[in-house]
């Protein structure tokens, strides 16, 4: 028997639920995406043409919520490596203890469900929610800050579950730094701050760039927490795809703009990355 044979014999039942769950419905989404609409009509099968994409890319209202939707992910990525990055120091430089108990805490978010944790975040930032009534009851203010519905509302909520990944990912690489190097450059005279900027910034960088990376792709394709805590009015491109699909029965439209925010999230990455490995092919050698 072929010696490479058995390789792929064992990866072919994986390869086989790959191809099922992932590909063919990726396929049709791409085929479904150049039929046309009648809403009278249905969906035409047999009229092909790229007038779903012409609209979307011409229409500035699709324009707006595409903006919206990376504008979000851009600030949830930014706010997560300011406070993940950090936090992923600290809990290096815990006792074995206390590090679990508190990586039990940051990966908390992650053991509850997002409709659940969503709702959550509603009872909070509502405008009679717990924060609202808390300040108008010690009288900082005298009438409800609106915080529900805003996009504001949303990259809280957003942070919150996702800086577990921008924790993990950053305390990945700190396990390879040498402690001893940190305590060389102090024990030379180095402040430590100089020695957090110079020494251990640069090694933990790789990090924080892929932890950049899930982020900020988690973040471009959400829906759940966008659609409750957006509303009607305040939409990202998941819930138009979504409201596409459902409300309005346009499934071609709603197809094509899913391949678009599919398209954008590759190229985003893979330029993302490609800059990652460039930059830091030292550091990962």
């Amino acid at each position: 028997m072929n010696k490479w044979l058995p390789p792929y014999l064992l990866n072919g039942p994986a390869l086989v639920i790959f191809t099922v769950m992932l590909v063919v419905p990726m396929v049709m989404t791409l085929i479904l995406s150049f039929n046309s609409f009648d809403f009278y009509g249905g969906i035409q099968a047999d009229d092909y043409g790229w007038h779903n994409y012409l609209e979307v890319v011409k229409d500035s209202y699709f324009h707006e919520i595409f903006a919206r939707t990376y504008g979000i992910a851009v600030a949830v990525t930014l706010i997560c490596a300011l406070i993940g990055a950090p936090e992923a120091y600290i809990l290096n430089r815990m006792s074995k203890t206390w590090r679990s108990v508190c990586l039990l805490a940051i990966l908390g978010p992650l053991l509850i469900s997002v409709i659940v944790r969503t709702l959550g975040w509603a009872l909070l930032i509502g405008n009679n929610g717990v924060i609202n009534e808390m300040l108008l009851g010690i009288g900082l203010i005298e009438t409800p800050l609106k915080m529900m519905f805003t996009t504001g509302g949303i990259v809280v909520a957003l942070v919150h579950v996702l800086v577990p990944f921008m924790v993990l990912s950053v305390w990945t690489t700190l396990q390879k730094l040498d402690p001893q190097v940190e305590s060389a450059a102090l024990s030379l005279g180095a402040s430590h701050f100089v020695t957090l900027r110079r020494v251990v910034l640069p090694q933990v960088m790789p990090g924080v760039l892929a932890g950049s990376l899930i982020v900020f792709a988690l973040t471009a394709s959400a829906f759940a927490t966008p659609a409750i805590l957006g509303g009607r009015r305040l939409k990202v491109v998941a819930t138009t795809a979504y409201d596409e699909y459902l409300n309005t029965l346009n499934w071609p439209l709603g197809a094509a703009i899913a391949v678009i925010l599919l398209i954008a999230n590759v190229v985003v990455v893979m330029s993302y990355n490609r800059y990652v490995e460039r930059k830091y092919a030292a550091v990962f050698d």
